[in-house]
C-alpha cells in the first residue's frame, strides 16, 4: 500500500513540475515528444483587444442553390487571408441576420484594424481582357468598353510573389511588382492569349479597375506574368496575399465594425486575476478553518489543480476569453465541491469507528459516486454549449468542462494521496 503511494506521489511531482515549467511566463519553447512549440496563453479578443467585423453577404447575383457553397468558399479566403496578416487564433463563423447571411470575423491583438479590413474585404477578383477593334464589340460580357475577356482569371494561378522591377538587372530604381505563376490550364490560357495578341495590350484588371495593360512582344508559353504598377512594398504584398488567397466568391459588405483596445483588455486581464486570486484565498483560508489539516491538504490540491489547468490551456491551446476565464473560476467550484464531500463522507466513516486509512479509503469511494454524477451533469452541458453555441459561450463552456475532468483527477488522485500520506505521517508522530 505503501509503495503504491509512493508511486502516485512521484507521479504527482512530475505532473506538477511539467505544469509549472509550462506555466512560465516567458512561455518556454518546448521541444520534447508530441511538443515543439513556443508554449504562451491565448488572448481572446476582450483580453488582447483587437477588431469585430460583421460582413454581410451579397447573393444578388448568386443563384440560391449555390449561396451555401459561396459563403463556405469566402470563408476559406477569408482564412488564408487573415493567416497571412499573421494572426494568432481567429475566430471566423457564419451568421445570419434575419434572411440574410454573412461573416463575422474576430481578430485579437491586430495592430492595423484599417489593413485587416482592406485585406479581408477587397474580392480580389483577377481577370485578364483583351482589346477589341470595335469598342462596341467590348462589355456584352462584362468586361469595360472596348475589351473582351479572355476566360483567364485570379482561379488559373497558381502563386503570385512580389518582385522587383530591377532585380535582374543594374538598376537602382526598383520597384515593387507582382510576378505570377499560372498552373497547367492557365498556361496554356495565357500563351493562346499572348499569341494572338502579339503587338496589343492585354488589360490586367482587378476588381473592375484597370491595373495595366502592357503590350505583347511575343508568345509567353512559361505561364508567367507579371502586374506592373505603381505600388508600395506593402500594397504590393497585400494584393500578392489576395491573389495567393484567391478571389471572394460573394461580395461582402461591412455592417459593422468594433475595436477594442489594447488598454481595456490588460485592464480585464487585471481585474479577473485579482478576483480569481482573492477567490482561491478565500476558499483556501475557509478550507483550513473549518477542517484544518484535511482543508490544507485540499488547498495544496487546489494549487496543483490551478498549475494543471493552465498548463493545459497552454498545450490545446485554448483562446483565453473573459467569459473562459469565468469559466475557469467556476470549475474551481467544482473541485471544492469534490473536496468537501469527500471529507465529509470520512469523517462519517471515522465516527463509525473505522481506522483513519479505511475511512479515507472507504469515504472517498463513497464520495466518488456523488462526483461522478453532479460533474456528469455538468460535462453534458458543456458538450453541447460546446457544440450549438459559438463566441461568449463557447468559450465558457470550454474552460468549464477541461477544468471539471481535471478536477475529477485532482480530487479522487492528489487530494486521496496527499491525505493518505501527510494523515498516515502526522499519526506515527
Amino acid at each position: 500500500m505503501k509503495k503504491n503511494i509512493i508511486t502516485k506521489l512521484c507521479l504527482i511531482l512530475i505532473i506538477l513540475a511539467l505544469a509549472i515549467l509550462i506555466d512560465m511566463p516567458s512561455g518556454p519553447n518546448l521541444k520534447f515528444w508530441f511538443i515543439d512549440k513556443k508554449l504562451d496563453i491565448v488572448q481572446g479578443l476582450d483580453l488582447a483587444g483587437g477588431v469585430h467585423i460583421e460582413y454581410e453577404a451579397d447573393f444578388s447575383k448568386i443563384e440560391t442553390a449555390n449561396q451555401k457553397q459561396a459563403l463556405a468558399g469566402a470563408i476559406n479566403v477569408i482564412e488564408k487571408r487573415v493567416n497571412g496578416l499573421g494572426v494568432s487564433e481567429p475566430t471566423i463563423r457564419e451568421t445570419s441576420y434575419g434572411d440574410k447571411k454573412g461573416i463575422s470575423v474576430e481578430l485579437a491583438g491586430i495592430k492595423n484594424p484599417k489593413e485587416a479590413l482592406d485585406t479581408i474585404g477587397k474580392t480580389a477578383e483577377l481577370t485578364f481582357e483583351e482589346q477589341v477593334i470595335d469598342p462596341s464589340q467590348g462589355g456584352g460580357d462584362g468586361s469595360a468598353p472596348g475589351w473582351n475577356l479572355t476566360g483567364l482569371t485570379g482561379a488559373h494561378l497558381a502563386k503570385a510573389d512580389v518582385t522587383f522591377s530591377g532585380a535582374n538587372s543594374q538598376s537602382i530604381n526598383n520597384k515593387p511588382q507582382i510576378s505570377l505563376k499560372f498552373n497547367a490550364e492557365g498556361a496554356r490560357r495565357f500563351g493562346e492569349i499572348t499569341a494572338r495578341n502579339i503587338g496589343k495590350p492585354v488589360a490586367i484588371v482587378l476588381d473592375g479597375a484597370l491595373v495595366s495593360a502592357p503590350t505583347v512582344q511575343n508568345e509567353i508559353s512559361a505561364g508567367d506574368a507579371v502586374i506592373t504598377g505603381e505600388f508600395t512594398l506593402k500594397g504590393a504584398r497585400e494584393l500578392a496575399l489576395q491573389l495567393n488567397s484567391g478571389a471572394l466568391p460573394v461580395p461582402l459588405k461591412v455592417v459593422s465594425e468594433r475595436s477594442i483596445g489594447a488598454t481595456l483588455g490588460n485592464e480585464s486581464i487585471q481585474k479577473s486575476l485579482i478576483a480569481g486570486i482573492i477567490g482561491l484565498l478565500v476558499v483556501f483560508v475557509y478550507m483550513v478553518f473549518y477542517y484544518r489539516l484535511s482543508g490544507l491538504i485540499a488547498g495544496i490540491a487546489l494549487i496543483i489543480y490551478t498549475l494543471i489547468v493552465l498548463a493545459i490551456f497552454k498545450l490545446i491551446p485554448i483562446t483565453l476569453t473573459l467569459s473562459g476565464i469565468a469559466g475557469f473560476i467556476l470549475s474551481i467550484g467544482a473541485a471544492v465541491d469534490a473536496n468537501i464531500l469527500i471529507f465529509e463522507r470520512t469523517k462519517e466513516e471515522l465516527k463509525q469507528g473505522n481506522s483513519l486509512q479505511e475511512a479515507i479509503e472507504t469515504g472517498f469511494d463513497r464520495a466518488w459516486l456523488s462526483i461522478r454524477d453532479s460533474n456528469m451533469a455538468s460535462i453534458i452541458t458543456a458538450i453541447i454549449l460546446i457544440w450549438l453555441s459559438t463566441g461568449l459561450v463557447r468559450g465558457f463552456a470550454i474552460t468549464l468542462l477541461i477544468g471539471i475532468l481535471v478536477s475529477m483527477f485532482s480530487a479522487i488522485t492528489i487530494s486521496k494521496t496527499l491525505m493518505l500520506l501527510i494523515l498516515k505521517e502526522k499519526l506515527k508522530k
